[in-house]
């Protein structure tokens, strides 16, 4: 079926799903396949749910044909027409649309843009983190007529991934937020890392869009100049004077604050890793003319959610949860942070537990040896250490630490602890769902 074809039926739609469980009356069902999955198998299934079309790319009944007739449509591969459709609807959108990605924070920052841009504009975002080529068409289609700017987050563990969903998202803006060493085994280590996250630049460069970056990040900004002479604005933020939104870290201990245009603005997020976070947000209201007071009012009203920079009081204790993803860079940074919080603490009421961090391939060994060496100076001594999963697993007979090699492990001994005054860092990748440690 063509695809304009195909989009006329969305128009008349109630929306698009690829999950049975979230059919509504009128949806189009995408029958998606995987490597454990066919969802082909569900489309009889969907329609019974009141599903008004299902696509499909395999007839598990040849009845099927002339029993729901023009529901049933067949196309070669289910998944392309889902992103194709989508960047057909992307094409019809009059309005200005973001992408945002990075190595960590990539979806808090998303998620204060979005808070920040919807004070003046109508604004669509993707949802929790959606951001893989199932979750952005699917994110596009979602949005409605009523748009008037779409900050869409992109996620990728390999190269060509972004250059992908460029294709069809073609944002007018790019933001990426950082590079680190995350998924080193799918980018072939750090260099692949920067080299796929800049396919984002590639694409502005090619269709003359603008760019927001981090004053202070010389590796973004060594290869914006190499696009330079395409890409027609840059628009950058940070400490430097000469950024176009210049702010500092204001003076909160444990919750970040960052002071811009001489107005202090708090926020809910636990450390100053997430500076750049906040200052990319403000830096893009600020760009397309939200006001500083607006400004201020989203971005102290975000609460973090979903296990990311969340400080929790449980008792007496004092919890940082940030085991919502991990890599090398982000548990760095996030030990730098425990360690300024903790300053003046008495350290043997300090606990830390890190969880093993997931896609590093060859480097798996190397950069979790890395993360044990800096909790392991004299400065740590006193701090309870905790590690969990095998890629800590050269720790299991290492007598000042403890290891576990799963969750509910940790859970079990952590109940058993009683700790009282304590300050706890909690961080690892979604894997070790390490916030289970915290349940009753």
């Amino acid at each position: 079926m063509q695809i304009e074809l195909l989009y006329k039926k969305f128009l008349s739609s109630t929306g698009v799903t690829t999950d049975t469980r979230n059919i509504g009356g009128g949806n189009i069902f995408f029958a998606l396949k995987g490597d454990k999955f066919n969802a082909n198998e569900f489309a009889e299934e969907a329609l019974n749910k009141g599903a008004g079309y299902v696509v499909v790319d395999e007839i598990k009944n040849e009845s099927w044909k002339e029993k729901f007739g023009e529901c049933l449509i067949l196309v070669d591969d289910v998944l392309k027409t889902l992103q194709q459709l989508s960047g057909y609807h992307r094409a019809q959108l009059k309005c200005p649309v973001l992408a945002i990605t990075g190595s960590n924070g990539k979806t808090t920052t998303k998620e204060l843009v979005a808070a920040v841009l919807s004070k003046k504009y109508v604004t669509y975002a993707t949802k929790g983190n959606l951001n893989n080529h199932i979750g952005i068409p699917l994110t596009l289609l979602s949005i409605k007529s009523d748009v008037k700017f779409a900050v869409i987050e992109m996620g990728a563990n390999h190269q060509r991934e972004i250059a992908s969903y460029c294709e069809y998202v073609k944002p007018d803006y790019g933001l990426i937020v950082n590079v680190g060493n995350a998924h080193l085994e799918g980018f072939g280590g750090f260099e692949g890392v920067v080299k796929g996250k800049t396919e984002l630049y590639a694409h502005l460069a090619a269709a003359n869009g603008k760019v927001f970056v981090s004053s202070e990040n010389e590796i973004l900004l060594s290869k914006i100049s190499d696009f330079r002479f395409q890409i027609s604005n840059i628009v950058s933020y940070g400490k430097a004077s000469s950024a176009f939104c210049k702010g500092e870290v204001g003076e909160s201990k444990e919750f970040l604050s960052v002071i811009v245009d001489g107005v202090s603005i708090p926020s809910n997020l636990v450390g100053e890793y997430n500076f750049e976070n906040v200052m990319s947000a403000v830096c893009i209201g600020k760009y397309f003319g939200v006001e500083i007071s607006q400004i201020k009012e989203a971005i102290e009203n975000y609460l973090p959610t979903n296990n990311r920079s969340q400080k929790i009081t449980l008792g007496s204790n004092t919890i940082i949860l940030d085991a919502y993803n991990a890599n090398p860079s982000s548990m760095i940074e996030a030990l730098k942070n425990f360690e300024k919080i903790i300053v003046g603490q008495a350290t043997n009421n300090c606990v830390v537990i890190l969880g093993q961090m997931m896609e590093l391939g060859q480097y798996s060994v190397t950069e979790h040896e890395k993360i044990y060496a800096s909790v392991s100076n004299p400065d740590w001594k006193e701090v309870k250490r905790v590690f969990v999963g095998h890629g800590f697993d050269f720790l299991k007979r290492n007598t000042n630490v403890l290891w576990f090699e799963k969750t509910d492990e940790v859970k079990t001994w952590f109940k058993q602890q009683q700790f009282e005054n304590s300050y706890i860092l909690i961080k690892g990748s979604r894997k070790n769902e390490l916030e289970k440690i915290l349940e009753m």
